[in-house]
């Protein structure tokens, strides 16, 4: 490319929000965690190994019947509070700043439970009713 040589309109975006291809078979509900997977499309999280965290689920999506990419979903990046695991898995406020593992699309534990779980984001706070998780 050369040097402008005048006003360019260039697109801006905020990076709040992006949009994925649900995964063939993939039901996501609003307000569940939300991962992309290896070939790049949105699924919920569950304790797999090899998802990406990207954030909160904006509107349900039901893919359960279409091919992969057939519908659309809308993940915001944030910070977002969820369930904490139980036991020895639980996260505490020793654990801010560590990473937060997928359990399931409303669950984060402190561990990979033996690398059986990714990482899905950091943990931002801990309170008397979850996790507070940060994706970006």
């Amino acid at each position: 490319m050369t040097a402008l040589s005048g006003d360019r309109n260039t697109p801006q975006r905020s990076g709040d929000t992006r949009e994925f291809g649900a995964a063939a078979g993939a039901v996501l509900y609003a307000g569940a965690m939300a991962a992309v997977n290896a070939a790049g499309y949105a699924v919920p999280v569950s304790e797999a190994t090899g998802l990406k965290g990207a954030g909160r689920v904006e509107r349900r999506v039901d893919n359960s019947a279409g091919a992969a990419g057939a519908k659309r979903v809308v993940i915001r990046a944030g910070i977002f509070r969820y369930a904490n695991s139980a036991s020895a898995d639980a996260i505490t406020q020793a654990d801010i700043g560590a990473d937060a593992y997928g359990v399931d699309d409303q669950t984060v534990a402190k561990t990979s439970a033996t690398n059986t779980r990714s990482v899905v984001g950091k943990v931002f706070d801990v309170d008397a009713d979850g996790v507070w998780v940060r994706f970006s």
